[in-house]
């Protein structure tokens, strides 16, 4: 992707970001603020609504990292539901869904919202794959719900950078090597043959010769 390309796609997507992230800050989903379509991914089904999906890749092109999904989901019914699933529809990928805390599906709760991505926020990590999702493109993305089913659109695809750098993948990989040597040498070295003679050599003569000389 040429650099004017890629810088395009990240204002047009920065600028949608803002307006739905204002919006969103309004009097619900149904806000009269929520008139003005800029060009962002938001889709509603019967009482489901997602607004502002985005995918969210490493910022070194050369990583392999994961990648992750941030929108946010309102349910306008009277009942709770549940997000079952994230997939990326042609690709075979489907995001590893996480609670803000603890465990288990995340929930929906009735005429609330649900906000993916960001610190302190519930999570959607897929594996990444320069080839399936590219930097700039509008890649479409399925939600599946308890109740409402299926709920698809189409999200951009951008770098963690600038302003995406705080919703982006909290695990970003350094290409910095660690030096850990794995040598054991202590700089002791101690010989196997230890200098210690078994021989003693012990200079006690077996002729004793006493000269007893008496001069008379």
């Amino acid at each position: 992707m040429s650099s004017s390309l890629r810088r395009g796609a990240l204002a047009a997507a920065a600028i949608a970001f803002s307006i739905a992230s204002l919006a969103a800050c309004g009097a619900g989903s149904d806000a009269q603020t929520l008139q003005v379509k800029p060009d962002n991914a938001a889709v509603k089904v019967g009482d489901i609504q997602v607004q502002n999906a985005l995918i969210i890749t490493q910022p070194d092109l050369q990583s392999t990292g994961p990648a992750v999904i941030s929108a946010t989901v309102f349910n306008n019914g009277k009942t709770a539901q549940t997000l079952d699933s994230i997939t990326l529809p042609g690709t075979g990928k489907t995001a590893e869904l996480k609670p803000a805390k603890g465990s288990g599906p995340l929930t929906v709760p009735a005429h609330g919202s649900l906000v993916i991505g960001g610190q302190g926020n519930a999570s959607a990590s897929l594996p990444n794959s320069r080839e399936a999702v590219k930097d700039g493109n509008a890649q479409k993305i399925t939600f599946t719900f308890s109740t409402t089913g299926d709920v698809s659109l189409r999200g951009f695809v951008v770098p963690a950078e600038s302003y995406f750098s705080k919703w982006g993948p909290s695990t970003i990989p350094t290409t910095a090597p660690s030096a850990t040597p794995t040598k054991g040498a202590s700089g002791s070295p101690t010989p196997s043959n230890s200098a210690s003679p078994s021989t003693s050599i012990s200079a006690t003569p077996t002729g004793s010769a006493s000269a007893s000389a008496s001069a008379g």
